[in-house]
């Protein structure tokens, strides 16, 4: 489930990038942005200001060209469209890495979820009955306890506190 869940996560991530790169493409606007934070390690990522349509924006996690520093004025391109959707001038996605994670995490996910399919599939083949049997659900059991609604009124007799004394 948890590979379903992943799978699905970096298709979304992936089919984003290439939406917003199909829209810098159909109609690209040059600007010039300013970078305000390099990445420092780990937890960082790179910042870029730009102006467009009179606005003040930013944009995180972008490739920058290898001599970029902070202050320092990068060609950036936006959608006509969609002044948020930028990228670094000459790159075909506004954030490889995500594209990059996307292509490699995809298939690993389907084929984790592929495994798991075929074991459920034969154990359900080998355990016949088991798969059969009706289960039955306690956790509703659990959790009427001390609770006036579902146990009519009545508080439990469990005692609260510490042990008896010895008699």
């Amino acid at each position: 489930m948890l590979s379903a869940v992943l799978a699905l996560g970096m298709c979304l991530l992936g089919w984003r990038q290439a939406d917003q790169a199909d829209r810098i493409t159909a109609n690209p606007v040059r600007v010039q942005g300013t970078v305000i934070q390099l990445p420092g390690g780990s937890a960082t990522y790179s910042e870029v200001g730009y102006t467009a349509e009179g606005r003040r924006l930013t944009a995180a996690d972008l490739a920058l060209p290898s001599g970029a520093r902070v202050g320092g004025a990068v060609c950036l391109e936006h959608a006509a469209d969609d002044p948020s959707a930028v990228r670094v001038c000459g790159n075909r996605y506004p954030q490889p890495l995500g594209i990059t994670l996307a292509r490699t995490s995809v298939p690993v996910a389907l084929l984790c979820l592929g495994l798991c399919l075929v074991r459920i599939l034969r154990h359900r083949r080998a355990h016949p009955a088991a798969a059969a049997r009706p289960r039955v659900g306690t956790g509703a059991v659990f959790a009427a306890e001390g609770m006036p609604a579902l146990t009519h009124g009545k508080r439990s007799r469990r005692r609260r506190g510490g042990r008896r004394a010895l008699r």
